[in-house]
């Protein structure tokens, strides 16, 4: 089963919300399934975007899922759709790259980012979500919050992440699956290292 198999599998098996299967459809036409997940960092290949959030869904929910407390259809919600923000967020381009070897200059391709609505990171998945499916409160906090320190807001000295970790578990948990994926469970794929 390929990555994109494996992920309706998982979001059609777990989410049954209203709207889901439009969000679905709309991601369908969108380069979602095809996209990285960075431009040169981790999943930083073709299928990468959809690689990184089955290994995201997978590790939240062999760490963090605890059957009397959470909900299956929040933890694929979450884990699945965090990164959604990335469709349609990067092109493949070229730039000039010193041969070693040769000495020659060589055109080599890299994913530059092209955000066509720069909205923010978690922000913009919440949104994106919210078109099609109503998040509950403690989603949206999870998906808006997911980066952590990495996050341009917290960085600034928001106290709303703190305050967020501390009113919703699930951040804190898809928090923790992201890290762990990004740099510990996914390898440093690359476009220009495959080139």
């Amino acid at each position: 089963m390929g990555y994109k198999e494996e992920f309706i599998e998982i979001y059609t098996g777990n989410i049954t919300r209203s709207g889901s299967r439009e969000l679905l459809a709309w991601m369908q036409t969108t380069d979602f399934f095809t996209a990285p997940a960075s431009s040169k960092f981790h999943c930083a290949c073709e299928q990468g975007l959809v690689m990184h959030s089955l290994s995201v869904y997978h590790t939240m929910v062999e760490k963090h899922f605890d059957p009397e407390k959470d909900n299956a259809e929040s933890f694929a919600i979450c884990a699945l759709l965090h990164d959604l923000c990335k469709a349609q967020f990067y092109k493949v381009s070229t730039r000039n790259v010193k041969n070693e070897e040769t000495g020659q200059w060589e055109k080599k391709p890299y994913y530059a980012v092209e955000d066509a609505f720069p909205y923010g990171h978690g922000e913009k998945s919440v949104f994106l979500i919210d078109r099609f499916m109503r998040l509950k409160t403690a989603e949206a906090m999870a998906i808006r919050w997911h980066m952590g320190g990495f996050d341009d807001a917290a960085r600034g000295g928001s106290f709303a992440i703190s305050q967020a970790y501390e009113k919703y578990p699930l951040a804190v948990k898809l928090h923790l699956a992201d890290l762990e994926s990004t740099y510990l469970r996914e390898k440093n794929t690359s476009l220009v290292n495959k080139a």
